[in-house]
Order: structure tokens, then sequence, then C-alpha cells
């Protein structure tokens, strides 16, 4: 355990922010099977629209180091070529 102040500080603020990147990484998730859900339903339109809100939300916790860019970079593109490939 903590025994300085400084110390005790460092342990709640790391703690703080693991729970904030726990919860941008589950929401980095969920973007990510929103497309899949409807890529597999098959709405080409739905798809598309899941995709594009979903990209923004993946660079951005890219951008912050939550995930790494490749990860990212990685699903951005495996998604792009599931919507494209709908017919």
């Amino acid at each position: 355990m903590a025994n300085s102040a400084q110390a005790r500080k460092r342990a709640r603020q790391a703690s703080a922010q693991r729970d904030h990147n726990m919860s941008q990484r589950s929401e980095y998730r969920t973007a990510v099977k929103k497309v899949r859900k409807a890529i597999e339903a098959g709405d080409k339109a739905a798809a598309q629209q899941m995709f594009q809100a979903s990209m923004r939300l993946i660079d951005s916790i890219a951008d912050k180091n939550i995930v790494h860019k490749n990860k990212a970079a990685r699903h951005k593109s495996r998604l792009s070529a599931a919507v494209k490939a709908m017919a």
C-alpha cells in the first residue's frame, strides 16, 4: 500500500483513470458490435450509418491511446470491407 501522501494520491488518480479508460474501451467495443449487427441484419443503409458514427468514436479513442492505433485501423478496415461487400 502507498505510504506517502503523493503515492496515495497517485493511486487514487490511477484508479479513476483506469475506470475511465475501461468505460471508453467498452464504448469502443459496443460501437464495433453495432456495426457488425447491422451488417448481419443485411440492412446496408443502417450499416453505413452505423459505420460512419462508429468511425468517429474509434478514431477518438485511438487518439487517446486507449486502444492501439493499429488495432483501431484494423477494425475500421475490416468493417469498411464488410459494409462494401454487402449486396
